[in-house]
């Protein structure tokens, strides 16, 4: 027995901005993602999503080549600008019917659609009325929901309101470090108590059109205290709070972790308690994006929460400086069905930026350090699954090189390699032996590497 339910859905991940490029293509409104590259000192030697991976062209290629490495499930996210150009009103027939190609090409090659309906890429047009800090982002985002909704449902059967809304808020409205680029500790727990709100708005409509599944993605990094001292207890237990808490709290609780009125000090808003019945609405399972850890102590220095991270000697760390923990995706798995019952899990997101060769002369890009991540992190799902957690399926990032964000392209998770100049795709190592894995339903796990 591989250790895996029969059932269990095996694939890939992407977003949007990171792949998609075309972004003024056939009447495709403006993100905030497109204004924030252009910006200068933004992105890397002035890099940009506008060709990206070209997938906005190159969809049919693609999937083609997810075929012929079996993937089996493919979660992708639809740029919300692209069918409402302005964010709401006028829908781009053209931007669904892009969409709806996709989704088609994927079930006529046997791979099952998993649409995230919000990867970080507002309209520009909502930003400039407020963005996630005015209140009516919640109905602007039903609106859209219901759009894709009645264009997609039934064809879709697992559906995503929101991917981690965390980053989102933390990077976009704390720190400044992507879209829409604000630094300001008021503005953050707003963002995020809209996105929630958005969330549950999304998932309330689709409980009024559609007939499948829908949940929410977050990203959760477990905190180990870097010692016992009660100043590093309490940094970690707010570290928790704020970043693993802060979003699964409202939507499966009803309620905030307490410790963020300690975090945001001041700026912690009293919330109005009917926010609370909108933000908890039943969801089919929730999507778990994991990648590493964070051993934290207490440091007065730190702005905010007076935690950091400490670097752990002898661990492998990856190209964007995190540690390689498998046994905290357990850790993690575990957790969440000890805070929040037996609720459905997709690891929507695991993976790992790795230095890469150039594609050799026998065609081959060996990314050994990306294998060995892979296949340690599906045996610690395994464990949590034999610990009895309901785990559906794994999703890895990413299925192909691509913009990581702010970091540009150098960084690459893919399991496919691109070559950015000629666009070529070219299966990594990794790739290959996960298509194995997949074909043995998890028996080759059990191979040495």
């Amino acid at each position: 027995m591989s250790g895996f339910p029969a059932d269990f859905l095996w694939g890939c991940a992407t977003a949007a901005y990171q792949i998609e490029g075309a972004p003024k293509a056939d009447g495709k409104g403006p993100s905030i993602w497109d204004r924030f590259v252009h910006t200068p000192g933004h992105l890397p030697e002035g890099e940009t999503g506008d060709v990206a991976c070209d997938h906005y062209h190159r969809f049919r290629e693609d999937i083609a080549l997810m075929k012929r490495l079996g993937m089996q499930a493919y979660r992708f996210s639809l740029s919300w600008a692209r069918i409402l150009p302005q964010g709401t009103g006028a829908v781009n027939a053209a931007g669904v019917a892009f969409y709806s190609n996709l989704i088609d090409a994927l079930l006529a090659n046997g791979i099952e659609p998993m649409v995230t309906l919000f990867h970080w890429d507002l309209p520009a047009a909502l930003d400039d009325r407020g963005g996630w800090l005015n209140r009516e982002s919640a109905d602007w985002f039903a609106e859209y929901a219901r759009v894709a909704f009645e264009a997609f449902d039934g064809r879709v059967k697992k559906w995503v309101t929101i991917n981690e809304p965390w980053v989102v808020s933390d990077g976009g409205y704390l720190h400044g470090t992507i879209a829409p680029g604000h630094k300001n500790r008021f503005e953050a727990p707003i963002a995020s108590h809209n996105l929630m709100r958005a969330h549950g708005a999304a998932v309330k409509a689709y409980r009024e059109v559609g007939q499948h599944e829908i949940g929410l993605v977050v990203n959760i990094e477990p905190k180990y205290a870097a010692s016992n001292a009660n100043a590093d207890v309490a940094a970690t237990r707010r570290a928790a709070a704020y970043m693993n808490e802060q979003y699964l709290d409202p939507a499966l609780l009803g309620s905030y972790p307490p410790e963020l009125r300690e975090v945001f000090n001041g700026a912690w808003p009293e919330w109005d308690r009917g926010d609370f019945e909108l933000i908890r609405q039943p969801v089919d399972f929730i999507g778990v994006n994991y990648y590493t850890r964070s051993v934290t102590r207490h440091d007065d220095d730190a702005w905010f929460l007076k935690a950091a991270a400490v670097r752990q000697p002898l661990a492998t760390y990856t190209e964007t400086k995190w540690e390689v923990y498998p046994q905290g995706l357990t850790d993690t798995l575990l957790w969440v069905r000890e805070r929040y019952g037996d609720v459905p899990l997709y690891i929507t997101e695991n993976g790992a930026a790795f230095f890469d060769p150039p594609v050799a002369e026998d065609g081959r890009v060996r990314d050994p350090l990306r294998t060995d991540y892979l296949k340690k992190h599906l045996l610690a799902v395994r464990e949590a699954i034999a610990a009895g957690v309901d785990i559906r399926g794994y999703l890895v990032w990413s299925f192909m090189d691509n913009l990581e964000w702010t970091l540009g392209y150098a960084k690459r998770f893919g399991i496919v390699h691109v070559n950015f100049d000629s666009l070529e795709r070219t299966p990594k190592d990794s790739a290959h032996w996960y298509s194995r894995v997949i074909a043995s339903h998890g028996e080759s796990l059990s191979e040495r590497l």
